[in-house]
This record gives structure tokens, C-alpha cells and sequence, in this order.
């Protein structure tokens, strides 16, 4: 007798793929802040454009898949750089707090496809768990209290993070409309 299993389409494996290639290309670009051991990327616009273009589940495989490209020491983190010390040093807590981000965020880009407040606040939430996961991280390797972590990993990056949603809104709800009437979602 055989097992009924349920697969992923092969459109949705090429989106998937396609969107992981995307944060892979965009994450590694950063800025580094004097007053941080933390970059200014474009990972978390990434991850907000593929939750948009993949919804809450394929967009947090892209999200994993990403990851484990970084993991294995492919160069697609900040600065170019990829492998586990990347990973489990200082910044790593961010790059985990990624997949909470996903599920957050994308719950209610999913939910709320043309909502952008709704959507906005998916992200806002999400990003509030993700910076959690990066302070915690980040207190505990650099040996800092979590409001001196909080300060040196969260409170410079507000304001770019903010921008990012917004773009990511003006982009990403067009988009998913688009998707959705090329019948691709």
C-alpha cells in the first residue's frame, strides 16, 4: 500500500528556491555602525519580501534554507561571511530570530494580504521577537546586560528597520496581488 504524502508543487519549489537565492544575494550587503558590533543588512528586508511573495510557510523554508546555506560556510550573512562561527558569535541570536520573524510576520501578511496595517504590524511584532533573540544572544556573548545589549544591538537600527517595512510594504503587497492573479500563490 503506499503512503499518501503530501509534496510541494514544483512551481512552489522554484519559488522557494528563487526567494532563497534572493535573501542570499541581499543579506550579505552591511554597513557597520561605530556603536555596534551589530552590521546594517538587508537580511530582515529579504525575509519580509519573501514572506510576501511566499506566505508564512514557504517563506520560512526559504528563511531555514538560507540559514543553512550560511551554516554550512557559504559566504551569504553579513559581510560576506557564512559558516557556524558566524552563526553562534555575537549576531547569530538575529539571524535565528529570523525564522520567529517568518512565522510572525507571515501569519499575518497570509491573513491580511492587502491590509498594509495589519501587515505592518506582522513585521513590527516579528521584528520585535527576532531583535529579542539577537539581545539575548548578544548579552550573553559579548557578557553585557540585556538593556546595554538592547542599546548597542536594537535601538541604532529602529529607524532603518522601519524604512525596510515600509519599502517592503509598498513593494511586496503589489507584488503578492500580481502573484496571486498570475495564479503562482
Amino acid at each position: 500500500m503506499e503512503k499518501n504524502t503530501r509534496k510541494l508543487p514544483i512551481k512552489s519549489l522554484t519559488l522557494i528556491g528563487l526567494m532563497t537565492a534572493v535573501i542570499c544575494i541581499i543579506s550579505p550587503f552591511s554597513l557597520y555602525l561605530a556603536v555596534s558590533p551589530v552590521p546594517v543588512t538587508l537580511g530582515i528586508f529579504a525575509i519580509y519580501l519573501a514572506l510576501f511573495t511566499l506566505g508564512m510557510k514557504k517563506g520560512l523554508i526559504s528563511c531555514l534554507m538560507y540559514i543553512l546555506t550560511g551554516l554550512v560556510g557559504l559566504p551569504v550573512f553579513s559581510g560576506f561571511s557564512g559558516g557556524p562561527a558566524k552563526l553562534f558569535g555575537p549576531t547569530g541570536g538575529y539571524i535565528i530570530g529570523y525564522l520567529f520573524l517568518a512565522v510572525i510576520a507571515g501569519y499575518f501578511i497570509d491573513k491580511w494580504p492587502s491590509k498594509w496595517f495589519y501587515c505592518l504590524l506582522g513585521m513590527i511584532l516579528g521584528t520585535i521577537v527576532c531583535y529579542f533573540f539577537g539581545t539575548v544572544w548578544l548579552a550573553f556573548q559579548m557578557h553585557l546586560s540585556f538593556v546595554n545589549a538592547l542599546a548597542l544591538g536594537v535601538l541604532p537600527y529602529i529607524p532603518a528597520d522601519l524604512a525596510k517595512m515600509a519599502i517592503a510594504l509598498l513593494i511586496g503587497i503589489p507584488l503578492r496581488k500580481g502573484l496571486e492573479r498570475a495564479h503562482l500563490l
